[in-house]
């Protein structure tokens, strides 16, 4: 038998934005991770590759690195060179370890939904990504989506959620944040939002209802 939907979670007037990265998707898999490194060539030189793999990924993420020059940064830090045949297939081996989603968050995101809550969709991510946001499965769910490498902005800068905000037409204290990382959580307090840093989809689901309650009681 089919879970059941959970049931409908209000919180009008407030707008609900979920990060995308191991909120609504799934971190990649060991599995994932094997492939990428095997591909690369980094097998037994793991922990330099992720260090590498994470020191550019700002510039990727702002959009101030395309796709290939921030694959040739990484090979950089690891001093090996890596061809266009190369870096093609590195980001495709990427760009499919984020595509998978996690079904409980999407429980909650039709939950939401389903109680009239408006949602969007705020990523630190690049504009590869964009389409996926657009046009996937989930995103008729979102009235706006946000891409950080669209912007030239990047979480935790203030400046993205006043955007944000600024977008959806809404006073800061209506700006309802989901993140996994608790540094974005709090750019968007200090900006006067709300937020829940993500570990479960259970835990945030308890959390929006018990805010649901605080707003009716």
């Amino acid at each position: 038998m089919p879970p059941t939907a959970p049931a409908p979670i209000s919180l009008a007037p407030r707008v609900v934005v979920f990060d995308y990265g191991e909120v609504i998707s799934r971190e990649p898999s060991d599995a994932d991770r094997a492939v990428l490194l095997a591909r690369a060539g980094m097998r037994e030189h793991a922990e330099a590759f992720w260090t590498a793999y994470w020191a550019h990924r700002e510039g990727l993420d702002r959009g101030t690195l395309s796709i290939a020059e921030y694959w040739h940064a990484v090979a950089a830090d690891l001093g090996v060179e890596w061809n266009v045949i190369d870096v093609h297939e590195l980001w495709a081996i990427d760009h499919k370890s984020w595509l998978s989603l996690d079904a409980g968050t999407l429980g909650v995101l039709h939950a939401l939904a389903a109680g009239g809550t408006r949602l969007a969709l705020l990523s630190n991510a690049g504009t590869d990504f964009s389409s996926w946001f657009r046009h996937g499965s989930f995103a008729p769910l979102f009235e706006r989506v946000f891409v950080s490498g669209e912007l030239d902005l990047v979480k935790p800068d203030a400046a993205i959620y006043e955007h944000v905000i600024d977008e959806l037409g809404i006073e800061a204290s209506d700006f309802v944040f989901i993140d996994n990382k608790s540094e974005n959580v709090e750019g968007a307090k200090d900006v006067g939002g709300d937020g829940h840093v993500f570990t479960d989809a259970a835990t945030l689901e308890t959390w929006l209802r018990s805010l649901a309650e605080s707003r009716t009681s």
